[in-house]
């Protein structure tokens, strides 16, 4: 994993209005800390910041750029708006290049299970990132697994997760990752006159039934990082 320079402004810390004026302008609100390192308030660029996330994944090293120096870091914790998804306060932590992390890294699915596609089964994502362990140059942007032969009652777990170098799962090795269902249909009970039936939701379905509904597959999400 590549290295970005992002470069900060030292803050002082305020009032709600100062830190809305701040964001107002474009930057976003930080805190920089570390081991045996006095913890700085700072800013950076929201813009940059965002793209370089985007680029490059959440766990990408960032050396930010101080004035006299430049200090390599990860995105330890990230807030966001919740109804514009803009950063607004960040948490960079300083590393080592020389010692191990941990972190979450998000999992991604390639194929369509058998179960669903050819069996009507529902494929459940049950855990979308895992907690692994590596030097901060050999974190994984991201981990994929292939779902493609998971029939009906299959399962994938941490202990089946791809075997990276230089990484190492912390997670509990049972922790159940995904799973394909078979979909259970109720009998039709009637519906009261001026009462509507209530309509489950379907996460993915599978092969045609007799009525003809058309085969779905499960959608995979969108990548992101808890920090």
């Amino acid at each position: 994993m590549k290295a970005v320079i992002l470069d900060v402004e030292a803050r002082q810390p305020g009032s709600k209005g100062n830190i809305s004026a701040l964001r107002k302008s474009g930057k976003v609100p930080a805190v920089f800390y570390g081991k045996d390192i006095k913890s700085e308030s700072i800013s950076v660029d929201s813009k940059t910041f965002v793209s370089i996330m985007k680029e490059n994944g959440a766990n990408v090293i960032i050396d930010l750029n101080f004035k006299d120096s430049k200090k390599p870091t990860i995105v330890k914790s990230l807030q966001r708006d919740v109804i514009t998804q803009r950063p607004i306060h960040i948490d960079f932590q300083s590393i080592s290049l020389e010692d191990e992390v941990e972190v979450l890294v998000p999992i991604h699915i390639d194929g369509v299970a058998d179960g669903v596609k050819n069996f009507g089964g529902v494929m459940e994502f049950i855990v979308r990132e895992v907690k692994v362990k590596a030097l901060p140059k050999s974190i994984p942007n991201k981990i994929s697994i292939d779902v493609s032969a998971l029939g009906i009652g299959h399962g994938i777990t941490v202990a089946d997760l791809p075997k990276l170098n230089g990484v190492s799962y912390i997670q509990d090795s049972s922790t159940l990752i995904i799973n394909v269902v078979a979909v259970s249909l109720e009998e039709e009970k009637p519906v009261a006159e001026g009462e509507e039936a209530a309509q489950p939701e379907v996460i993915s379905k599978g092969k045609k039934d007799k009525e003809g509904e058309e085969a779905a597959t499960a959608a995979t999400p969108a990548a992101g990082a808890k920090k």
